[in-house]
């Protein structure tokens, strides 16, 4: 999955609207806006981090601030995008606050900040990768932000292994998605879904594995596996290339995305709720009231 927030004390933020409290999410009350800062007016959601920060509150972390990367600003003066809780105020100056194309529409702005992640990631792998052979496991919107980064590189061919019937993961051009890959048979294998050790077992001896979702704390890879099949682990967090080439490839991924996909088939790939929803939108997260779409839009206005 994204990154989790622990780089937070770069940016001064201020009301969260969402709190993580005994494995429940709960609603807080707006707050004025304090001097030099921005208005939220819309979120969005990183299910598995924030899954895993939910169940992490029944123990000793006790409670949490929830959310990923949170916008201000409109599609006619710019937004402006920071990884702050969901419906916070924010510092719009602090260093690593994103600036999104002027023109690009907040479905778009939302579903470029996934992308980006594998437009950093993807460039850590080994030059002999082909990336026509890539399996990317999982169908949430970090899968579907390297799906479409894999497209925009030319691959002609990406197979997406998921459990999900009909994902719409599936309407990215070039997507195969399959319930299952043979054992010890995928060259190049990127996982989206924070599964190595699953991720791992699909590869062939010499394959690749890039680390895109991030694990669980608790996952495990063992060493003499990697060592006697001589794997290839990539780490792909998206802060290892540093705050120049963190705003360029948000650009590259907005950019591509306003010019040469459908936006009808970018809105489907996304779902705005009234923050008020928050709540019960995360209880839903393991029932059927869970969106099909990948990418969830939280408004605030």
């Amino acid at each position: 999955m994204p990154s989790d927030l622990t780089h937070l004390a770069r940016c001064r933020y201020a009301g969260p609207r969402i709190r993580f409290a005994e494995g429940r999410a709960h609603l807080l009350p707006a707050v004025a806006v304090p001097d030099g800062m921005v208005a939220s007016r819309f979120s969005v959601l990183s299910p598995g981090t924030e899954r895993r920060h939910l169940r992490a509150t029944y123990g000793p972390v006790g409670s949490r601030d929830a959310g990923y990367m949170t916008f201000s600003g409109d599609l006619m003066a710019g937004w402006k995008l920071a990884a702050v809780p969901h419906g916070a105020a924010f510092d719009a100056c602090a260093d690593n606050v994103l600036t999104v194309p002027p023109g690009t529409r907040l479905q778009a702005a939302a579903l470029a900040r996934f992308q980006q992640l594998a437009v950093l990631g993807l460039d850590r792998l080994p030059d002999r990768v082909s990336l026509d052979d890539v399996v990317l496991v999982g169908s949430g919107p970090v899968a579907l932000g390297c799906a479409l980064e894999l497209y925009r590189r030319g691959a002609a061919r990406v197979r997406v292994l998921t459990s999900r019937p009909d994902p719409p993961i599936g309407r990215v051009p070039g997507v195969e998605c399959v319930a299952s890959i043979v054992q010890g048979s995928a060259g190049v294998v990127v996982d989206a879904a924070g599964t190595p050790r699953h991720a791992a077992a699909l590869l062939t001896k010499g394959g690749t594995l890039g680390l895109l979702g991030t694990p669980d704390p608790v996952s495990e890879l063992a060493a003499l596996d990697l060592h006697r099949s001589g794997w290839t682990i990539v780490g792909m967090h998206e802060l290892l290339a540093g705050p120049a080439c963190y705003q360029d490839a948000y650009t590259t991924a907005a950019t591509w995305l306003t010019w040469h996909m459908n936006p009808h088939l970018i809105d489907g790939w996304c779902r705005i709720v009234l923050g008020e929803g928050a709540p019960a939108l995360y209880a839903a997260f393991h029932g059927l009231g869970r969106p099909d779409e990948p990418v969830v839009i939280f408004s605030w206005e």
